[in-house]
């Protein structure tokens, strides 16, 4: 016990005996997480053990029992403590609702990681891009085209915008609060909307360089 709780590494060549005592497994993973490789199977099993290495690290769920991977109890308490373990989950458990939205509402990123309905569903979609815009780029092709949803999105993170419909990147409201946000994403409006005036002016001024990107007769401006 003292001798891994000093140097938890030590537990990669400990007997089968160690390995499968708890305590000693407990004391490992607290002092680094991926330990959790050399623990014995029921171990991996253990929640307490496998919450107790993640402390370190989410990745040391690439070590816990695929078991408890697919146990709801314990993802609901890993995505809690990490939103992050999402990733880890069974597939089943990816298209759990109440799951899915703890974890986006603290990694937007996740959504990449749901079910193809969840990432159609609006409730989860605008919990995702409210804190992480730029994740719209996992939300269905409908939610893409949802001008609420965008305008949620690229009021966050204005590169949200490459990932708006078509329709969208051309909608004068959309794309102004886009720029309004990063000025970088008046280079993903439709073509019409890098010429208006307004959208120009917005963008350049958060962001000077911009001014290298617009018509010549815009450059021209005092105003921009």
């Amino acid at each position: 016990l003292e001798l891994v709780q000093t140097e938890a590494a030590s537990l990669a060549n400990a007997p089968s005996s160690i390995r499968a005592d708890r305590e000693v497994v407990l004391a490992a993973v607290v002092q680094r997480g991926d330990a959790l490789e050399h623990a014995s199977e029921e171990l991996q099993s253990d929640a307490e053990v496998v919450l107790a290495a993640m402390q370190w690290s989410v990745h040391v769920l690439e070590f816990a029992a695929k078991s408890l991977l697919c146990d709801r109890d314990f993802v609901v308490a890993a995505v809690g403590q990490d939103g992050r373990a999402f990733e880890f989950a069974s597939e089943a458990l990816r298209a759990d609702r109440d799951i899915v939205l703890a974890a986006v509402s603290q990694y937007g990123y996740m959504l990449g990681h749901a079910s193809d309905e969840l990432r159609a569903d609006e409730e989860v979609v605008f919990a995702t891009v409210r804190h992480t815009g730029i994740a719209l780029q996992f939300a269905s092709k409908d939610m893409q085209a949802s001008r609420e949803v965008v305008l949620e999105a690229v009021r966050q993170n204005g590169a949200g915008l490459e990932f708006a419909s078509s329709a969208l990147q051309s909608d004068r409201e959309v794309v102004l609060a886009a720029v309004c946000q990063d000025g970088n994403a008046l280079l993903l409006a439709a073509p019409e909307l890098r010429g208006d005036r307004e959208v120009v002016r917005e963008a350049v001024r958060r962001k000077g360089l911009m001014l290298e990107y617009v018509r010549e007769a815009l450059r021209a401006d005092p105003d921009i």
